[in-house]
């Protein structure tokens, strides 16, 4: 295999939600409550929803067109970012000039949890906004490209009835996974131990749709030194994926619920090796702790690997130890547009790393899109053929799409001219 014949399926990735996303998705009668995009005075898009308004997080969330001496967590315009952190055509031809197929892209306005539906005082008002956000990803986003975009949608957290509802209600319409809080006892929510959230799941069984648990909501199940810095919460994320597992993993939830499927969204991969020997370890070594087989006969491990599929950016251990982890529960991601994303070389850098690891051809297929449409249940050929899902194939589509990354002041002097990231109705 060579670089350019890689299929790549990235199950992690954000869009930026354009500020008119409800214009089609909600009855008229609550369109004059929808969230809105305010730009203040000092030139900073705000949405606005039941009357509370929050800087969306550009800065760190779509710096994908910027050079790096500008990222940070600074709010910003819609006209200074890339154009396809929200609009759909522009994001297929950057995905087109990075030779990805496909891509699951996660919130940023809403929240993994649906957080701005649910903060608001009004729940049935947010409710309908969230109906709405779900349809213009499903009806709009996704269906704009079929075959390049894997569905995934939000639900209520405030009400587990309707959280179920609302997988049912998508799921039918083709959705594939629904983002969720990693721990969400630490936002103030029961515990997936609690048993809480059963009929949720249950809902997602009977829908054969994925839980994806995307790190960043979790951070407070650290407690981090009063003096610490950013960069705690952005190298420790990752081990919160290993509290989440131990969580489903010793809790009941994957006994109550042997088909379920969980995806851990941006956790790495290189810490599981550890948490294989500790787990199987303890189990085997404490087992007076234990009152009954938990595990079905089987070590901890294995019931992970039943279960749960770990996604990475690059992580050249994890690669080493594949074998450890399981070669079929390993995918990758390329988190367009944040920081840590590899675009618009994201071939260059696992073909590397693949090679570094003396990856197979099978085991590469396998990482890079195989086992994600298969754990997710996406077929990857429904509208592409095969031998135009290629890296190379998809690039030779881009010849015209400028990568340069250009400071924000440009972006938004060309964006602006051009009429871009100027929505109707924003003052």
């Amino acid at each position: 295999m060579r670089k350019e014949d890689m299929i790549l399926v990235s199950i992690d990735d954000h869009f930026i939600e354009p500020p008119d996303m409800w214009k089609n998705h909600v009855p008229a009668r609550w369109q004059g409550e929808v969230p809105r995009v305010v730009r203040n005075a000092e030139g900073v898009d705000q949405w606005v929803f039941q009357g509370q308004a929050t800087s969306t997080p550009f800065g760190m969330a779509a710096t994908v067109g910027w050079p790096s001496d500008q990222w940070g967590f600074n709010p910003g315009s819609y006209s200074e970012l890339r154009p396809g952190c929200f609009d759909v055509h522009e994001r297929v031809r950057d995905m087109n000039a990075n030779g990805v197929l496909a891509s699951l892209n996660f919130p940023t306005m809403a929240g993994w949890n649906a957080r701005t539906f649910a903060e608001g005082e009004d729940k049935e008002l947010g409710l309908v906004m969230l109906r709405g956000y779900n349809d213009w990803v499903l009806d709009e986003w996704c269906a704009a490209y079929p075959g390049r975009f894997i569905p995934l949608g939000l639900v209520p957290m405030w009400d587990v009835g309707l959280a179920a509802e609302e997988v049912h209600r998508i799921g039918r319409k083709g959705c594939r996974s629904v983002s969720f809080l990693e721990t969400p006892h630490v936002q103030g929510y029961p515990s997936f131990l609690s048993g809480y959230w059963d009929p949720m799941l249950k809902a997602l069984c009977d829908e054969d749709m994925v839980l994806s648990l995307h790190i960043g909501a979790g951070f407070d199940v650290i407690r981090r030194p009063a003096e610490a810095s950013v960069d705690h919460l952005m190298v420790l994320a990752c081990q919160i994926s290993a509290i989440t597992a131990q969580d489903l993993l010793f809790g009941p939830t994957l006994r109550r619920f042997p088909g379920l499927k969980v995806a851990l969204s941006e956790g790495g991969i290189g810490w599981i090796p550890f948490y294989f020997d500790r787990i199987d370890r303890h189990y085997s070594n404490q087992s007076w702790l234990h009152h009954e087989d938990g595990f079905g006969g089987r070590l901890p491990s294995e019931v992970f690997k039943e279960h749960i599929l770990a996604c990475y950016i690059t992580d050249p251990s994890g690669l080493e130890l594949r074998h450890r982890i399981g070669v079929e529960n390993i995918a990758w991601e390329c988190d367009y547009p944040h920081t840590d994303t590899t675009w618009p070389e994201s071939p260059e850098f696992a073909w590397k790393e693949f090679q570094d690891a003396g990856c197979t051809d099978a085991e590469i297929h396998k990482i890079t899109w195989e086992n994600a449409c298969r754990f997710y249940g996406w077929d990857p050929f429904a509208h592409t053929p095969r031998e135009q899902a290629t890296v190379g194939a998809l690039r030779a589509q881009a010849a015209d799409v400028d990568t340069t990354r250009m400071p924000k002041e440009e972006w938004r002097r060309r964006n602006e001219a051009a009429g871009i990231g100027l929505f109707e109705g924003m003052r």
